[in-house]
């Protein structure tokens, strides 16, 4: 019957198509979508045989089911034909509004079913009742017959009620969900603030290095000025000590030496650094250099683009004139 329905549906969709369309092309249409319609019916058919083929059993079961599924293999060879010749006649669109139109009418036929067997049974508790009053039934079981129903009726419609208020919850949780979803302009609003922020962090921490970098080296200019000043009153204490003797004053110039040396190794130590650090500023300073040199080339570049497409718009104005 779903075959037949169907063959019918497409007897009905061409139909429609030539009222609509050419002649030859709607003649056309309907006979590729009777036959993909025959063709399904045949699948259908040849599915079925090989339910039935692989129920029963037998030394012909093998070949009976290798011969089906070479002929559903040739079906669906034809069926893709069909499919390349409708694409080719470009009635692709038109099959596919057939095919939901067909859809809504089987779901159309499904609810005058469900409608028709809904009227039946109160036709019959409609006849029911009026054979209990034309019987003379008595008033107390027509009663509690009447409110039975009407129970019965109000337990159905408060059972849609409860299943409508469940689907309006589940519905209100999805536009939640939506709604918490952020939208472009949010999306581009968020990363606008946030590349801002990123800037803001950055100058804050450039400062603080900053700031850090200052209180490192006033640190260390303060131990050293320390050790200056407690230098200074070592040898002023005992200056007059060591000098008066010889072997003081050897004692005295060999100090002295040592904290020469001293000084001039944490002299050299500071100069590396600043070598180091000067070596470290020499390179950002040459990628600055060429990061302006780029700049400039992608300005000129850019400038050079800009004339191109204003010569581009004037040659199309022109053509189009």
């Amino acid at each position: 019957p779903t075959t037949s329905a169907f063959i019918l549906s497409s007897v009905h969709s061409s139909r429609t198509i030539e009222a609509h369309q050419p002649q030859s092309r709607s003649k056309s249409i309907s006979t590729l979508l009777t036959s993909e319609s025959r063709q399904s019916f045949f699948m259908a058919e040849s599915h079925s045989n090989i339910s039935v083929c692989d129920k029963q059993a037998g030394p012909q079961s093998d070949a009976v089911s290798i011969q089906t599924s070479t002929h559903c293999d040739k079906i669906e060879y034809e069926l893709q034909c069909l499919r390349e010749r409708i694409r080719k006649k470009g009635a692709c669109t038109a099959v596919q509004k057939i095919v939901s139109l067909m859809e809504s009418l089987k779901a159309l036929r499904r609810q005058e079913s469900e409608f028709h067997a809904k009227r039946s049974e109160l036709q019959v508790e409609v006849i029911k009742l009026e054979e209990k009053v034309a019987t003379g039934c008595d008033s107390e079981s027509l009663f509690n017959d009447l409110d039975h129903s009407l129970s019965d009726s109000l337990e159905q419609l408060n059972s849609a009620k409860r299943e409508l208020a469940a689907r309006l919850r589940t519905i209100l949780s999805i536009k939640r969900k939506l709604d918490d979803v952020p939208s472009q302009s949010e999306l581009i609003q968020y990363e606008r603030r946030f590349s801002e922020l990123y800037v803001h962090i950055q100058d804050k921490l450039r400062q603080t290095r900053k700031y850090y970098a200052t209180y490192n080296a006033l640190l260390e200019i303060k131990e050293l000025m320390l050790k200056e000043v407690s230098l200074l009153n070592s040898i002023s204490s005992q200056f007059q000590n060591a000098i008066a003797s010889t072997a003081g004053r050897m004692i005295l110039i060999d100090s002295m030496e040592g904290i020469v040396k001293g000084s001039q190794q944490k002299l050299e130590k500071v100069q590396n650094g600043i070598q180091e650090e000067q070596k470290v500023c020499d390179a950002l300073k040459e990628r600055y250099t060429a990061a302006i040199a780029e700049q400039r080339r992608c300005y000129s570049l850019l400038q050079v683009f800009q004339e191109e497409c204003a010569k581009n718009e004037r040659l199309r104005s022109q053509n189009s004139v």
